[in-house]
Order: structure tokens, then sequence, then C-alpha cells
């Protein structure tokens, strides 16, 4: 344990943290799915609220473009240390930003400005990513970011890209066995402004979790779970099932407990009002899902979620109605 310990401090360390960008922690980012005054009270497939696909210009798209200079890159808020979604790879001589969100940006910015390098990445931790939306920071999110009825409140979302679910990490010899009263007496690591931050504040409050369960502990960002985890200040951490299994391949130490408990849909998140280029990345995931999402999940993620990506890809799109 040491060792993994060791290591993984490492890789953390080696990263640029995201207070580089002037993206510190702060005001939840529209990511803790509760209590959204903004969000529509009948939504319940939030997944299927976004516009149908159109590769056509408009005014979002239409000042990206103008954009001069260096300036003229699609600006991105992404992860930098989610080992296998968006990371620095320390054994890559240039450092640059690798994985399967990674991918899918280049694959937009080839398709609104001709170059898939052409792309700002900023680096925002979790509890960030509706705020640097919301103040114009970003263009766009690009960051395991899933779709809730709330967030819908804030931001605009695309069709899903990737389905995943709620599951428990925590050390090969502990005696908890998933999302259940195993989770007695321990403490509970979650990322603030995450679904899974809501979701273990709800199961509490209602009883689905045991009231001694303490979920007090939160981070920044996601991967500083896997560190408390390490060090032995948390019991457990609650997180996305397909970024658990990419913290379970840094450190063997630790594992899966438990199957998933709930299902969720990434997707791109964008200001509310820029309706062209949600339709724009729309019609992106359409060529996307059909030439490129298998190559970039065998690349990835395929030695940590398995080979058959089937429970992975997120079913066909369903668009909302619109005048």
């Amino acid at each position: 344990m040491a060792v993994a310990c060791a290591l993984a401090l490492a890789f953390v360390l080696l990263l640029p943290r995201a207070g580089a960008h002037g993206d510190g922690p702060g005001r939840d980012g529209g990511g803790s799915g509760r209590g959204s005054a903004a969000a529509d009270e009948k939504c319940t497939a939030p997944e299927q609220q976004t516009l149908a696909p159109s590769g056509a210009d408009g005014p979002t798209i239409s000042a990206i473009k103008a954009r001069r200079g260096e300036k003229r890159k699609l600006v991105v808020g992404v992860d930098q240390n989610s080992y296998r979604w968006g990371y620095r790879n320390p054994n890559n001589a240039r450092a640059e930003l690798e994985g399967f969100d990674i991918d899918l940006v280049h694959r937009i910015a080839q398709d609104i400005l001709g170059d898939p390098d052409a792309v700002q990445f900023k680096a925002i931790p979790t509890n960030q990513r509706g705020p640097a939306i919301q103040e114009g920071r970003v263009d766009m999110v690009v960051r395991t970011m899933t779709i809730t009825c709330d967030r819908l409140g804030e931001v605009a979302f695309s069709a899903p890209y990737f389905r995943t679910g709620q599951q428990v990490l925590a050390p090969r010899s502990s005696a908890i066995t998933g999302y259940d009263a195993s989770l007695a007496h321990k403490k509970v690591c979650s990322a603030a402004g995450s679904t899974a931050n809501s979701r273990l504040t709800d199961d509490r409050r209602t009883g689905r979790l045991p009231a001694s369960t303490d979920i007090s502990l939160t981070v920044p960002n996601q991967l500083d779970c896997l560190v408390r985890l390490q060090l032995g200040e948390a019991d457990a951490v609650v997180t996305d099932g397909a970024l658990a299994a990419s913290q379970a391949a840094q450190d063997p130490t630790v594992t899966l407990k438990g199957a998933a408990f709930t299902t969720e849909y990434y997707g791109v998140a964008m200001k509310k009002d820029a309706d062209d280029l949600v339709r724009r990345v729309n019609q992106v995931l359409v060529q996307y899902r059909a030439n490129g999402w298998q190559a970039s999940y065998d690349t990835w993620l395929s030695a940590t979620l398995g080979k058959d990506a089937t429970a992975s890809r997120p079913p066909a799109p369903t668009y909302r109605r619109t005048s």
C-alpha cells in the first residue's frame, strides 16, 4: 500500500494543478444534482433533453471561428488527472493531454475549426465545471460530466456519449461489500459538486445509507479521493464506475465493491443559449458514434472496463421537440 500511495501521490504532484489556470475550488459548479430552482420539475429523462443535430453555423460558432491568430481555438474545460479519460501521461515527452474525453474534444475541434489540435485546454476541478461554462471561461466542458435534470437548469448538454453508474471503491482487504449497510461507521469520500456527493447526501437523509456513514470528506477533484483512501483518511470512495475502474488500474490494492447502483450518462456541457453549438456537437456525435467512438474505447478503456463496450455505449439519442 505504501508503494502504491507513493506512486499515486507522485502522479498527482507531476500534474499541473487546476489552480494554475485560475480555476481553484469555489462555489458548487452546478454538479450537486440538488435544488436548482431553474431545473425543470417535470424532467425525468435528462439525457433526452438535448437539441436535434445540425451542421449549420450560428452566432456561437461564428464567434469561435472569428477568433484570430493563436486565439482561434476551441476553449474546452477538461480534467488532467483522470487516468485514461483526461490526463497528462508522464511517459509522454511532451506531457500532452490524452484519454477518451480528449479524443472527443479533438474530433469536435476538427469539425468546427478544421484542425483537431485547434484546442485550448483548461483544467478545471469537478466543482467548477458549471461556473466555468456560465462565466464564459470555456466554450464547453468535456469532463466525465453526468447529464442531470438540475444541471440542465444551469447549462445545456449534448446527447450522451457514454453510459456509466455510481460504484464504491475500497481497499481489497476491506469488509465493505458495496453501497449497502457495510458502509456503516465508515468514512466515504466524494468530489464536491459531483452526482456521487449529492446521492450520498440524499441516501443518508432518506435512510438508504446508515446514519452512521460519514460523508463529510469532500475534495475538489475526484482523484484526490483515491489519495485520501491510500493515506487511510477514507474507508471508501463513491464515484462513477468508469472512473473508479481506472483508479483501480492505477492502484491494485483497491477494487470496485458491489455493482453500479445508478445509471448515468456523460454529455458535453455548453452555455444554455448556445443552441447552434449544442446542435453542432450533436451532429459530431452522430458521426463519432459510427466511426471513432469504438476505436477510442479500445485504446483507452477496454483494459479497465473490458473489451465488450456494450454496457458503456449510450442508447440511440432522443432529442427534445422544439419550435
